[in-house]
């Protein structure tokens, strides 16, 4: 996946300025596609240049900002990406060789680092769960809400198994 299409993505759902546009994903997308406030102003620059966002018309008055839209080709493009097929990702963790180091060393200081990990999915997953009982709480909703859900619970479920795994981890770690 690139930025572009998660960009496009977030453009598709509603036009906005470049401030807006980081704000909203960095609420949202940002959770499993991380980006920075530079790449995602680089990206839109290069969308621009390759015909895939435009600018809506500059507002009069003070503090105006440009603001985009997806354009028909950038429309195209995503449908084309979404349609894609995509090979599943193979599993890229530091956490699994420093284990697989730790089981030749013997003990180590890596308890450390898995408890800091393990505060962290679980702060993570507490996000998480309050967005779900804020934002997902009507169980009548658009085709639109549940995929949201369903990503959503893709996160909680992810760092549930985070969690688990490093309790495990601890466990024989501390053996």
């Amino acid at each position: 996946m690139s930025l572009a299409h998660a960009l496009l993505t977030a453009l598709v759902e509603r036009p906005c300025c470049g401030a807006e546009l980081t704000d909203r994903f960095n609420r949202s997308i940002g959770y499993f596609w991380p980006a920075t406030h530079q790449q995602i102003y680089r990206e839109l620059a290069t969308m621009k240049a390759s015909g895939w966002i435009e600018p809506l018309p500059i507002e009069t008055g003070r503090g105006r900002k440009r603001a985009y839209k997806a354009s028909p080709a950038g429309l195209s493009e995503l449908k084309r990406w979404v349609g894609e097929l995509q090979a599943p990702r193979p599993v890229r963790d530091e956490l699994m060789v420093r284990l697989r180091a730790a089981a030749i060393l013997g003990p180590t200081a890596l308890t450390t680092g898995v408890e800091a990990r393990l505060a962290a999915h679980r702060a993570t997953l507490a996000h998480y769960l309050a967005l779900e009982e804020k934002d997902f709480s009507d169980p009548d909703t658009t085709r639109k809400q549940r995929l949201r859900h369903l990503i959503l619970r893709a996160g909680i479920e992810s760092e549930a198994h985070w969690i688990d795994f490093c309790e495990r981890a601890l466990a024989l770690l501390d053996e």
